[in-house]
Formats: structure tokens, C-alpha cells, sequence
């Protein structure tokens, strides 16, 4: 969709803030281009839709050369959120947010409903905040009103300066999920500029790193963070990026352990056998249609505690809630920060499109060696699952 070839921006005083620059993005991909100030990257972005012409080489947006496309109908073409947002602090939030399909001479009727549309799109309610002003909304709100007027005249591609930057880290966060939901349904291909390692690696499809005026490395976030290809890369990116990695890594089956696994209706007689064929100290409880209830300990199950006394009853009487859940595919500073949250020394795997169906269970130990396989694979070009643990040096 986005392509340079060999892009290069001198000013008349010899600065070059772009240097050969060459580089391609897919349609519908999240791009984020991240680095210090001055490197380039917003220079680039800004190249795309002409608001800084290139001194030499060529852009080209869907296979045609930008070069020779007015620059007021390519920017119509274009949506662009900034860091400020710029809204007219004079026009309402549903007035702001029709603005580019007012320019492009849609009927009001269409143009205000489409706005309507967006702003419930990015999480607000037209029919409370339509009428409202900018000044009355916060800096989030704001900002996803930014993001909606963009969006509004169904651009192919967003281009986004450091859009989240402005606003605490709280409301920082909420507008990167909400964006995260927003392109998953939308699928923009978009160039985010960032100066944040760690908003880069969680927003984009594949990051490109600068350096000044060039791209040290563009690649998956996985890959920039587990194999880092120069030294300026992995300076950038920090001696934490093992850590940061946990974002990026998702959880897979193959990384999940296999407890014991009762139903609600088991006899405790019958459930407290089954823990004591593999010398269990706790087992997982299931409904009849295999969903997480909860868990149950093999204390419960042999001494009565928790209701029904003795050996009878049911593992209904006597199981526990389940709080510590996340779905397959769930990073695994999810499951991390899950652990944490719930004091909790396992958390348990679902599969959300089968109906939250148990899939295993997530350890600690299995967390990192999770971790380990993954770089593993990728510095191998295999699948995780292909990775043998005991062949990664000083496993």
C-alpha cells in the first residue's frame, strides 16, 4: 500500500533528515516507526502526504506516484491524527468529526450520520457527546474524537504522530486498547510514530527502528526484541527487552500443563480418587460443558472442609471460584500481570471461540520457559513447538 524507494529530505543547510530511504508497508498493517527526536520518523510520516516534499526518490501510495497527485485531494485521501489533535474548538465534537466528508461534498444528512457512526465506533456516545464542544471533553475523549474524524471519510490509510502522547499513562493505555480494537475491525494500513519502545512493540504489526535519518532494523516487535540487529538497536530497545518481549509473546496450548481435571457433579469420593492417582494437591473444576468453575484442593476433598462433611456430597459443595483466567492467545505479560493481581501461583487457559472451553493451565515455570522458546524459535526460524528446551544453551 505504502512503498518508498530511496527517499531522501536535505534542507538548504545541509541537514538531512532522511537518508535513502527505502521500505514497504502491506495493506492493512500497522507499521510503528519509533526513535529519539530528530531521527526522522516524523519527517517520513509527513512525506506521505505531502506536507514536507522529498528531495529525491519516490513514494508511492496503492502503486501511484504521489508526486504527481494534488496534495489538498491526497490529504483528503489520507486520515492523519496528531499528538494536539486539533479540533476546531468552535464546532461541536459531531461537527468536528464531519469535517473531511463535508470537504468532500457528502450530503450533511450522510456526513452527520457517518460522524455518529465513528464517534460510537471509538467508544463515545453521539447522542451525549455529538453536541458537545471540545473544550467539555477530556484529553481522551478528545483524542478519540482525533482518531474518529480521521477515520471519518473511509481513508485507506491513517497516518498517526505520536497520537497518545499527551495524555497520562492511565488514559494512555485505555486509547492503545481501544485503538487495538478499533484497527482489528477497521484494518487501516497505518504508519504510527512513536518515541516509546514499549507502545511501539505493543501497537505494531512490525516496528521500524531509526536511527538518524535511517532504519536500523524493521521487523516483527518479537524479532526487534529478541535479536536486536546491531548494537544501536539493542541499546535502544533497552537491557529489559527480555521482559518487554512478554507483550508480544501470546500463549499457546503447547506451553500449558494438564492437571486433574473433576466436574461439579463428581462425587467427592470419585474426584478425591482421581487426585490421588497422580498425587494431586489440587485439581481443576469444570461444568458439563467443560467451562472453568473453579478449582478445588485435595484437602477439601478428604477432610470435608468446605461443606458437606465426611466423603459425600458433590465437588459442587466444596469447590472454589476461578478468578485467574485469560484466553489462548492472551501475551504473556497478561498472564503475568494476572498472576500478580490474583496472588495466584497458576492461572487458567480458555478457549474463547469455543465457548471458554478449559484448555491447561499456566505455571510460572511454564511461563518462562514460554519465553525462552520463543526466542529460541525465532533465532532458529522455526514454530515454538518445534523448539526442543533442552537444546537452548543453559537451559
Amino acid at each position: 500500500m505504502i512503498r518508498f524507494e530511496h527517499v531522501t529530505k536535505r534542507y538548504a543547510d545541509g541537514t538531512t533528515a532522511v537518508d535513502d530511504l527505502s521500505f514497504e508497508v502491506a495493506e492493512g498493517e500497522l507499521v510503528t516507526l519509533v526513535g529519539p527526536s530528530g531521527c526522522g520518523k516524523t519527517t517520513t510520516m509527513k512525506m506521505v502526504n505531502r506536507l514536507i516534499e522529498p528531495t529525491s526518490g519516490r513514494i508511492l501510495l496503492d502503486g501511484e506516484d504521489i508526486a504527481g497527485v494534488d496534495p489538498v485531494e491526497l490529504r483528503r485521501r489520507i486520515g492523519y491524527v496528531i499528538q494536539q489533535v486539533g479540533l476546531f474548538p468552535h464546532k461541536t465534537v459531531l461537527e468536528n468529526t464531519a469535517t473531511v466528508p463535508h470537504l468532500l461534498g457528502w450530503q450533511r444528512k450522510k456526513a452527520r450520520e457517518r460522524a455518529a457512526e465513528l464517534l460510537d465506533l471509538v467508544g463515545l456516545d453521539p447522542a451525549v457527546h455529538g453536541s458537545r464542544y471540545p473544550h467539555q471533553l477530556s484529553g481522551g475523549q478528545r483524542q478519540r474524537v482525533g482518531v474518529a474524524r480521521a477515520l471519518a471519510a473511509d481513508p485507506p490509510v491513517l497516518l498517526m504522530d505520536e497520537p497518545f502522547g499527551a495524555v497520562d499513562p492511565v488514559v494512555r493505555e485505555r486509547l492503545q486498547n481501544e485503538f487495538l480494537r478499533l484497527q482489528s475491525q477497521v484494518r487501516k494500513t497505518v504508519l504510527f510514530v512513536t518515541h516509546d519502545i514499549e507502545e511501539a512493540v505493543r501497537l505494531g504489526d512490525r516496528i521500524a527502528v531509526y536511527g538518524h535519518g535511517r532504519i536500523e532494523q524493521f521487523d516483527a516487535p518479537a524479532t526487534v526484541l529478541g535479536a536486536p540487529a546491531t548494537p544501536y538497536v539493542a541499546d535502544f530497545v533497552g537491557a529489559d527487552r527480555g521482559l518487554k518481549r512478554l507483550s508480544v509473546t501470546p500463549i499457546e496450548a503447547g506451553d500449558l500443563e494438564q492437571p486433574p481435571v473433576v466436574h461439579l457433579d463428581d462425587t467427592v469420593a470419585a474426584a478425591g480418587a482421581a487426585l490421588a492417582v497422580d498425587e494431586a494437591r489440587w485439581a481443576v473444576v469444570l461444568d458439563d460443558a467443560d467451562r472453568l468453575h473453579g478449582w478445588i484442593s485435595a484437602e477439601a476433598l478428604a477432610d470435608g472442609r468446605g461443606g458437606g462433611g465426611g466423603g459425600g456430597g458433590t465437588v459442587r459443595e466444596r469447590a472454589r471460584r476461578m478468578d485467574a483466567w485469560l484466553p489462548v492467545g492472551a501475551s504473556l505479560k497478561q498472564a503475568f500481570s494476572t498472576m500478580l493481581q490474583h496472588d495466584a501461583g497458576w492461572i487458567a487457559v480458555l478457549d474463547g471461540d469455543a465457548a471458554d472451553r478449559f484448555v491447561g493451565v499456566l505455571t510460572p515455570a511454564r511461563l518462562h520457559e514460554a519465553l525462552r522458546r520463543s526466542i529460541d524459535a525465532d533465532a532458529r526460524g522455526a514454530a515454538r513447538s518445534e523448539v526442543d528446551l533442552e537444546s537452548i544453551p543453559g537451559a
